[in-house]
């Protein structure tokens, strides 16, 4: 059986969705009752807490290959660390790791958080495969549809640099895959790539084409983004962890095409336009009225 960690988040919930349209046989780890309770038909709910060694315990009870994910936060590596000490004790056979791009070659930021919960796993003597994926289409809406709905405008750090969004939905296909027949991608990394690499003002472009709206991207330096994320209540720790990460991307690192993703999921993976057509709302005048 298969244990979905952090399966009530945009990341687990996908893989979670992804692997029951196989049928595959899957337990959702969720952290309370009320998540529990939303567990899509087919799931098997199980309440448990990586800060919580008994509750891990009682989770992993008849898994033998698992689906680790964890929210960004700064216990990361902690928090994962305590997730792969437990499948070690409790035989699992096989872990795939939802790492981050950039945990292979980047000192700062998540990367760096990542590459340290790599590492662990690495030294665990499990059979492990991990995925490093792109930053996600799906970030546009969270955190540029805002700006764009209420000024037609969004802001960052990047300068012209081109980054290759892969979709949430080819993530997940990916590594549903991967979790069905683990024993053939033992001991691999992917970095998962999207399909074309795109700098932030060809993506208001594209935005701009599907809303019928003119969209701009505003490059600004990184001070006066701290200060506007600082303004919106984000924590200090994650505000400079977005920068950094911003620094790497700025630098070309999220550029590369290749066709890794397209290997693992059997198709073509979800182009930007393909993205912004289905979402297009999101980032319309309308959408913040509704």
């Amino acid at each position: 059986m298969i244990l979905i960690t952090g399966a009530s988040g945009n990341v687990g919930g996908a893989v979670l969705r992804e692997l029951l349209k196989s049928r595959s046989a899957v337990r959702a780890m969720v952290r309370s009752k009320e998540e529990a309770a939303k567990a899509p038909q087919g799931a098997t709910a199980v309440i448990a807490d990586f800060a919580d060694q008994p509750s891990l315990r009682r989770a992993l009870e008849g898994i033998d290959t698992v689906y680790l994910v964890c929210s960004p936060v700064r216990e990361l590596v902690e928090l994962e660390g305590n997730m792969i000490d437990a499948c070690g004790a409790a035989g699992v056979k096989h872990l795939v790791l939802n790492s981050a791009l950039g945990a292979g070659d980047f000192s700062k930021s998540f990367p760096s958080w990542h590459r340290k919960v790599e590492d662990k796993l690495k030294a665990s003597g499990m059979n492990y495969t991990i995925l490093r994926p792109n930053g996600f289409m799906q970030n546009l809406i969270a955190y540029f549809a805002p700006s764009i709905r209420a000024q037609g405008a969004f802001y960052q750090s990047t300068g012209n640099a081109k980054i290759s969004h892969i979709d949430l939905g080819d993530i997940a296909a990916a590594a549903a895959g991967i979790l069905r027949s683990a024993a053939q991608h033992a001991g691999k990394i992917y970095e998962l790539q999207g399909p074309e690499a795109l700098s932030y003002a060809e993506v208001a472009e594209k935005i701009s084409k599907v809303t019928g709206r003119q969209v701009q991207y505003v490059d600004i330096p990184p001070d006066a983004q701290r200060k506007a994320l600082l303004n919106m209540d984000m924590p200090d720790f994650l505000v400079t962890a977005l920068l950094e990460l911003q620094e790497y991307y700025a630098a070309g690192n999220a550029s590369r095409v290749d066709g890794t993703l397209e290997s693992l999921i059997h198709r073509a993976p979800t182009k930007m336009d393909d993205f912004l057509k289905e979402n297009a709302d999101q980032f319309r005048e309308q959408a913040a009225k509704a």
